[in-house]
């Protein structure tokens, strides 16, 4: 018999998950009401995840990072989401849609630059796509570049970009006479300025802006790759941010399966434990049985996603089941709990605000369809 484990692969995932839950229990759970309610995001916590090696998780170990692969982000994003989803959107923001996507597709010399600064956390990032007039129709983006001698002169407007008003650095797609390019942009190139924050629903201890370029002035050397390989590197890093995405489902729905569990066996109606009842045995049923599929489909799809293996239709797969698991497993909570869960005290209510946003951040449930349909389609009909 094969003594192979889906989850841990090798023994460094085994104590990669034992030191991350350990750090979450410590660190994360008891700061996240206080985030969650004042909208702000921890930055020493965040910089302590940075002291862990975690804010590089895949860069290789010859770069400052961890040297790890999809199936440790996977579990780092899972863990962080038991306690507090708000701080993992943050850190995937960082350390996948910026770090990861950085990594493959700069230069030597630009990771001589900058990957020290944001490995370590002294620099929050994030990545800049969506814009006021422009989702999931990321070929349709407005925000331009043009080179001027020694320099790109950018002009656009990002929206929803989660750690906007707190990131120093952004990874920005923009068109290069028409062809979608990969920049670097700082707080240091003039003409780039954010928003005030934008209130949002869940996910508050993640702080969201806009992005605005005027005539931003962006180095040459800012440059990421060649002028139009931007959808290359954007493809390439939307497999491991959805898979993430995904993680981060299953690790609301993990939580909200404990608090219901422990509630219902603890809560009495009528002389019994409410857990006695078809209706409470059929939500905390169904709710496991959901959880664990989702498990099995997201650590399964991370053996298979990496710098050279492109697997869109596994992480659409694990995004498009996952999400709406965790709202429904977190809606089953509250039901379980009644009043108590619609109140603070037992966390049911943030974890069901934050869960909504994973069906549709990283690309809505519908492109997912899409994307299925027609690489199935393509798979299976040629």
């Amino acid at each position: 018999m094969s003594d192979f484990d889906l989850f841990h692969p090798t023994a460094e995932h085994k104590m990669l998950r034992e030191m991350v839950r350990d750090f979450t229990q410590e660190q994360i759970e008891p700061q996240a009401e206080a985030h969650d309610e004042s909208g702000t995001l921890n930055l020493p916590l965040f910089r302590a995840v940075g002291e862990l090696g975690l804010l590089g998780v895949t860069v290789p170990e010859s770069w400052g990072g961890a040297g790890m692969d999809a199936t440790a982000a996977t579990i780092v994003h899972e863990e962080f989401s038991r306690s507090d989803p708000g701080f993992a959107l943050a850190y995937l923001a960082h350390a996948m849609l910026f770090v990861n996507n950085f990594f493959h597709c700069s230069s030597d010399e630009q990771k001589k630059r900058w990957l020290p600064k944001v490995l370590s956390g002294e620099w929050v990032a994030g990545m800049a796509m969506t814009e006021p007039a422009v989702g999931t129709d990321v070929l349709a983006m407005a925000t331009t570049a043009v080179l001027n001698g020694d320099h790109y002169v950018m002009n656009g407007r990002k929206t929803f970009i989660t750690n906007g008003p707190d990131g120093h650095c952004f990874l920005v797609y923009a068109k290069v006479d028409g062809r979608l390019t990969s920049f670097f942009v700082d707080r240091d190139c003039p003409g780039f300025s954010s928003s005030a924050k934008i209130p949002k629903m869940g996910m508050r201890a993640s702080t969201m802006s806009e992005l605005i370029f005027e005539d931003c002035k962006v180095p040459a050397f800012n440059l990421l790759g060649g002028e139009g390989q931007g959808i290359t590197h954007m493809m390439r890093n939307l497999e491991i941010e959805r898979l993430t995405l995904a993680a981060m489902s299953l690790g609301i729905a993990d939580r909200c399966m404990e608090i219901m569990v422990r509630y219902a066996d603890e809560r009495q109606a009528f002389g019994t434990p409410i857990n006695a009842f078809g209706q409470i045995q059929r939500f905390i049923g169904e709710s496991y049985a959901a959880t664990e599929a989702a498990r099995c489909l997201i650590y399964n799809v991370a053996r298979h996603v990496g710098p050279g293996e492109r697997n869109r239709i596994g992480t659409d797969a694990a995004k498009l089941f996952a999400a709406p698991m965790a709202k429904v497993v977190a809606d089953n909570a509250m039901q379980v709990l009644g009043g108590y869960g619609y109140c603070q005290e037992y966390k049911v209510e943030r974890f069901l605000r934050d869960a909504k946003l994973l069906e549709i951040g990283g690309g809505t449930l519908e492109s997912h369809q899409k994307n299925l349909t027609k690489d199935l389609t393509r798979a299976w009909t040629r």
